[in-house]
């Protein structure tokens, strides 16, 4: 197998991975490896994996990216792979699990001053270690999760088959697809196009605690990669303060429901700030809570992220 005797478990808030330094790229694993080993109940368990290793290690990344990432001064790539073995652009709880990791072998120290530059599949992300901050944790992290993208608002048609409800969901792009949905509205679809100029009712999406996530949410029209799918309900919103509270919860593509989901808590925080004109929101996921701050041209996510323990491998 291609992994290295001893790994280590980690999480972000609860989005929990295997992980481990990879610092001469001997060691990338098979969809069936990444499989075998997120297994809960064959393997270690896991909502993915991480390899962080140089950038020319990655057998996706070409030599021309792999230059450009160093001569940006990201010497370090997070190669992320879903639970079911598949590829992933990016992960926020993914990254700050690395930044983590980065430090604990002495890569960096994350400082305000030199933030850790780490290479994606979605560009470089800049990470700072902040320590413990109240109300978030006590190995918190800020990442700049850079440029993001929002399509028309509620233009997807997002169903939850458990619970036989629909709802109209929004187009984020955050260097992965997500599609979020508010929950806790009533739904006007006179305006959606179905050749006749009929009012359709619609159900709303019952709130986020009683929602049914254990089979994958359809979107209408589908996007052609896929997408994560994210159901939030707003709590609280103080304009004068430009804060807001909200809860949430994921269905992540190629890893399930998972207890949160940096990237979609970002997508989340894009949507809010388009909807309320506020822009700084904590958001709170079974695994925890997160802030979110969304600005003209990025996005920063701030949260915890633990170095669980080391496991030896008998059979690496």
């Amino acid at each position: 197998m291609t992994f290295p005797r001893t790994v280590l478990k980690a999480h972000g808030t609860g989005n929990d991975f295997v992980i481990w330094f990879d610092e001469h790229g001997e060691y990338e694993p098979t969809p069936e490896e990444v499989r075998s080993l997120d297994d809960r109940h064959f393997g270690l368990g896991g909502d993915g994996i991480i390899r962080l290793t140089p950038p020319e290690h990655v057998s996706d990344v070409s030599a021309e990216q792999a230059q450009a990432f160093h001569d940006a001064g990201a010497h370090w790539f997070m190669d992320y792979r879903n639970a079911d073995g598949s590829l992933a652009e990016m992960c926020g709880n993914g990254a700050r699990v690395t930044a983590a990791l980065a430090m604990h072998v002495g890569l960096t120290q994350a400082s305000e001053d030199e933030p850790f530059a780490l290479a994606t599949r979605a560009g470089i992300k800049y990470i700072t270690f902040l320590g413990a901050v109240d109300g978030l944790g006590t190995h918190v992290f800020r990442i700049d999760m850079g440029p993001w993208r929002m399509g028309m608002r509620e233009e997807y048609m997002v169903k939850v088959p458990a619970n036989n409800a629909q709802g109209m969901g929004t187009f984020v792009d955050m260097g992965n697809p997500h599609v979020v949905t508010v929950v806790g509205q009533q739904l006007d679809l006179t305006a959606l196009s179905v050749g006749m100029p009929l009012s359709i009712p619609v159900q709303t999406m019952p709130d986020v605690s009683e929602l049914d996530l254990t089979i994958t949410p359809r979107v209408e029209p589908e996007l052609p990669a896929g997408q994560n799918a994210e159901f939030v309900r707003i709590d609280d919103v103080n304009a004068q303060e430009n804060a807001g509270l909200a809860t949430m919860r994921v269905n992540e593509r190629g890893a399930g429901e998972t207890l949160s989901c940096g990237t979609g808590l970002c997508a989340t925080g894009v949507v809010l700030s388009e909807r309320t004109g506020v822009n700084n929101w904590r958001i709170s996921v079974p695994g925890g809570t997160l802030l979110v701050e969304v600005e003209v041209e990025r996005v920063l996510l701030t949260g915890d992220a633990v170095l669980v323990g080391q496991v030896e491998l008998f059979n690496a």
